[in-house]
């Protein structure tokens, strides 16, 4: 057990006994660039997936997964520890070179370091840092320190994004996206070690054979969630030296008996992320299509979000379990046309103990984003800003046609009669 206290978050590693390679069929429909310009074909990778993903911070041999989290308020009404807990997820962390020429402007006012990328960040700052577990999606690896950095086709990015990506308040990241081997073994190290020091858990990418076999457990308000993370390829990169433990490949039977695994070590609820879909298109592909309901429908997985795809793409609740089909963006500056991929989604889910002790969510909630294209550049919460009237670098009929937009998008599958509503003011 190797607890991290973060706000109302404490993050435990677990493992179970080794588990035996399986071959899969990992490779899937879909676009591999997810980059600052259009993909060029399917990718391809090894037809293997890696075990369960990476633990939170922690020595390579785990624990007892026995720990219970800090006993508080939920930020979903008030719960008791244990009866409840809110989750938010938000889009790509897909770092472009404009974002670290403006993360070098900021730090200039902020004096934080010579990259500040945290004021980008500060629209969504308050619905991050007051959910009891906080989910974002690192998809490109991390350089050292001072570079050098590098953007579309292998990308390179700052490790300054942990930092702010901590003080903004997220607590774990997904890091099994198609770009995970952009810079080998030691692009994953570097990435993993600086959230390490951010005190951000993670799941989807491993240093070590016993890493790859963790599962990533974290207590939030009192309720242990596991949180897996695979992804469709790696854009024809190999795993390096032939370790396909680095990476976790989706699989349906891996996804399904790692989730086992997770409950076996007493995850109460499992949080599932994909990286599949088809960049830049809003309507769900046809591996999405097919594997989603597989998924949600196994009672095994409670909630399930995805990127890639750039764009925001619908929402729909299956049996018990939400699906998020694509969050879009978080921060991005891609040089490919389109107004939809500088749109993203926050969603938030409240989830409640139901008399059979099982955790559903009961609240299903929706925040249309908008990353400005012109300086200073910053993530808006859409309908906040447009009722505060300061537009900042944007406009009101860029506003307005990204609410439209993402609204139009993530109802267009039947949420909205499902349950899913916009988040409140």
């Amino acid at each position: 057990m190797y607890p991290i206290r973060r706000r109302r978050l404490t993050v435990l590693a677990a493992v179970a006994g080794l588990l035996a390679t399986a071959a899969c069929s990992g490779g899937s429909p879909g676009s591999g660039s997810g980059g600052d310009l259009a993909g060029a074909g399917t990718a391809s990778s090894p037809a293997v997936s890696a075990s369960a993903g990476v633990s939170a911070p922690g020595p390579s041999t785990p624990g007892p997964s026995n720990a219970t989290g800090p006993a508080a308020t939920s930020s979903s009404g008030g719960l008791k520890a244990g009866t409840g807990f809110t989750v938010v997820a938000t889009g790509d962390v897909l770092l472009h070179p404009p974002l670290w020429a403006q993360a070098r402007r900021d730090a200039v006012h902020t004096g934080k370091g010579t990259m500040d990328f945290a004021p980008m960040l500060a629209g969504v700052k308050p619905y991050v840092s007051s959910a009891d577990l906080a989910i974002c999606h690192l998809e490109t690896p991390l350089a050292p320190a001072g570079g050098p950095f590098t953007g579309y086709p292998n990308f390179s990015g700052p490790p300054q994004i942990s930092t702010a990506l901590a003080s903004t308040g997220y607590d774990v990241c997904s890091t099994a996206s198609n770009h995970t081997l952009d810079q080998g073994a030691a692009g994953i190290t570097r990435t993993l070690n600086s959230l390490d020091t951010a005190s951000i858990a993670h799941a989807g990418s491993a240093r070590s054979p016993a890493e790859s076999r963790r599962i990533t457990l974290l207590t939030a308000n009192g309720v242990r969630v596991a949180f897996l993370s695979y992804a469709f390829g790696f854009n024809g990169h190999s795993y390096p030296g032939g370790q396909r433990w680095r990476a976790n490949l989706i699989d349906p039977g891996q996804i399904l008996a790692d989730a086992r695994r997770a409950r076996a070590d007493g995850a109460q609820a499992v949080v599932l992320a994909l990286h599949w879909g088809t960049e830049y298109s809003q309507v769900p592909s046809a591996q999405q299509r097919a594997l989603a309901p597989k998924l949600a429908r196994s009672g095994l997985v409670d909630l399930i979000i995805s990127h890639h795809a750039h764009v925001v793409e619908p929402i729909k609740r299956i049996g018990r379990t939400w699906v998020v089909y694509g969050l879009g963006n978080l921060l991005a500056d891609h040089s490919t046309p389109g107004a939809a991929n500088s749109e993203g989604l926050l969603v938030r889910f409240s989830f409640t103990r139901t008399s059979s002790g099982r955790y559903t969510a009961t609240r299903a909630e929706y925040l249309p984003l908008l990353m400005t294209k012109t300086a200073p550049l910053r993530v808006l919460d859409v309908p906040g800003t447009l009722r505060s009237a300061d537009y900042g670098s944007t406009t009101r009929s860029r506003l307005l046609a990204a609410l439209t937009r993402t609204t139009r998008v993530v109802r267009s599958l039947g949420a909205t009669k499902q349950g899913l509503t916009p988040i409140s003011p």
